[in-house]
């Protein structure tokens, strides 16, 4: 079973999994998105000696170190083998995707091929489902296919159409906005998850410009308003400076004597505006979820996004747990792994997550061992 497994892992490094191994210090104009505010000095880029590594989220050959016993495998396992359903990706609140990514998880871990052929079906199943819905729904739920596809390694045909159509996705119109407009104006969880179905998309294209383009806009929402600023943002009560607002709070921010270093204003205001004790407010952890994946997308890619504004995303947790004393619940809790992975943080307990919106199964995948 060993030799399968690794035989198995061999086979989708050849056919699935895709390398972006140069990104251009500049990029175009997105075609919807506009200049939106991009500096001309290149930031965003990534540093000439940036390696990317193979995988979207993951190498089959890091997957095949993985237990293959304990309860966050069992858990993981016991969804693979459940149907996943009927993809739908113009409802929101649809787990499917994530579903279909355990199958994925299993298919290269064990290398049986029932998993693989199930993955390959739901992906061409996927396609054009998104259709009738918002750029909200198809955020969410387009990246854990994405990596999916990337896992097991998509038949030639197959392929064709998968990117055929995930180049679609990219600038088709729905409900007047599309998944890039929707990166580069929205500076919510709306604006995060489109992001990283973006990221997923340009790296399974192979797309240098289009992962450009995606990690400047990333910068500029952690708050390097001189790498982007094109965003619409709403009540400013909870930024820390209303005339330049921000995705995440500047280190060292404070509002009436109270510490704001880490809060993201546009998610944070859902709950109102600007008191103390800050209200826990759900729409925090719903953009982290997008922006989370995002960042393992890109520093897969090359970018050091986790150093990214003074360590940007490890100041928005820890602003939650420390200040606001909001630990992630339910579907969020799958974030913890990620965050004390590339950190070296221990907000995670151990015990098991829940799959989100967009990813899950950390507690396997990114737990520490």
């Amino acid at each position: 079973m060993r030799a399968l497994v690794i035989l198995a892992a061999c086979a989708v490094l050849v056919s699935g999994c895709n390398l972006i191994t140069d990104v251009p210090a500049t990029s175009p104009s997105g075609d919807d998105g506009g200049s939106g505010g991009v500096s001309a000095d290149g930031g965003g880029g990534i540093p000439s000696d940036a390696a990317a590594v193979r995988g979207i989220w993951l190498s089959p050959a890091e997957i095949a170190v993985l237990p293959m016993s304990g309860t966050a495998w069992d858990r993981l396992k016991a969804q693979a083998d459940q149907p996943a359903g009927t993809p739908l990706l113009s409802n929101q609140d649809q787990m499917n995707n994530v579903y279909v990514l355990a199958k994925a998880l299993v298919y290269v871990r064990t290398g049986r091929t029932s998993y693989r052929n199930e993955v390959r079906t739901a992906c061409m199943a996927a396609i054009d489902t998104e259709l009738g819905g918002r750029t909200l729904a198809l955020g969410r739920e387009l990246a854990a296919y994405v990596i999916a596809a990337d896992l097991v390694g998509l038949e030639p045909q197959e392929d064709e159409r998968f990117r055929a159509w995930l180049r679609r996705c990219l600038s088709e119109n729905l409900a007047g906005l599309t998944l890039r407009s929707t990166h580069e104006r929205r500076p919510n969880n709306w604006g995060t998850h489109a992001g990283a179905s973006r990221a997923a998309v340009a790296v399974y294209l192979g797309d240098r410009t289009e992962l450009a383009r995606t990690a400047r806009i990333f910068k500029g929402w952690l708050g390097d308003r001189a790498t982007y600023a094109g965003f619409s943002y709403g009540d400013p009560s909870w930024q820390a400076d209303p005339l330049r607002p921000v995705g995440i709070n500047p280190a060292g921010a404070t509002r009436s004597g109270y510490s704001i270093d880490g809060v993201l204003p546009d998610d944070q205001r859902r709950g109102g505006a600007f008191v103390w004790p800050p209200p826990h407010e759900n729409y925090v952890y719903e953009a982290l979820q997008g922006a989370v994946v995002e960042a393992v997308i890109l520093s897969r890619a090359g970018y050091d996004v986790w150093n990214w504004r003074d360590r940007a995303l490890l100041r928005a947790y820890t602003w939650l747990r420390n200040q606001a004393q909001f630990p992630p619940q339910a579907d969020d809790t799958w974030q913890m792994p990620i965050v004390d992975r590339y950190y070296g943080t221990r907000y995670w307990n151990g015990s098991s997550t829940r799959p989100g919106k967009n990813m899950g199964w950390t507690d396997w995948t990114h737990g520490r061992r």
